[in-house]
């Protein structure tokens, strides 16, 4: 995906400039939830975000979304996923999404299907936006 200059940094402008809006997260400790996060990902964007409590970096990148989340509850839902409780959930996502576990990462839905995924310091709310901008347009 390419987008250009001006275009990619006004689309960013608008939303980083709603920064700081709460990222009510919801908990993913039920392997049943996760075909509905896929269903309901057609109506509404979903984030995963898999945080290993652990790990210092994938602290970072929690409080780097926390702080620069841009989205209202209607924009994007985002979910909680705490790998040293649920390490079998972890696994059910990797499997269900067809991607590569990795700690910290996103995983961002989509009319049910993957079209970001993310980890380590990779993990950004700008990155996010572009890819959703993108996938509406």
């Amino acid at each position: 995906m390419q987008v250009t200059g001006f275009l990619r940094y006004s689309v960013t402008f608008l939303h980083l400039s709603k920064a700081n809006l709460e990222m009510n997260w919801k908990n993913i400790d039920q392997a049943d939830q996760i075909p509905h996060i896929a269903e309901e990902s057609h109506k509404t964007p979903c984030l995963i975000f898999k945080h290993s409590t652990r790990c210092s970096i994938s602290s970072i990148a929690k409080f780097r979304l926390e702080n620069e989340w841009s989205f209202s509850e209607n924009e994007m839902v985002p979910y909680y996923l705490d790998l040293i409780e649920h390490r079998q959930l972890s696994n059910a996502v990797a499997k269900q999404f067809e991607v590569h576990h990795e700690s910290p990462q996103i995983i961002l839905l989509w009319q049910g299907e993957v079209v970001l995924d993310a980890s380590h310091l990779d993990i950004s709310v700008s990155e996010i936006i572009e890819v959703i901008d993108f996938q509406k347009n």
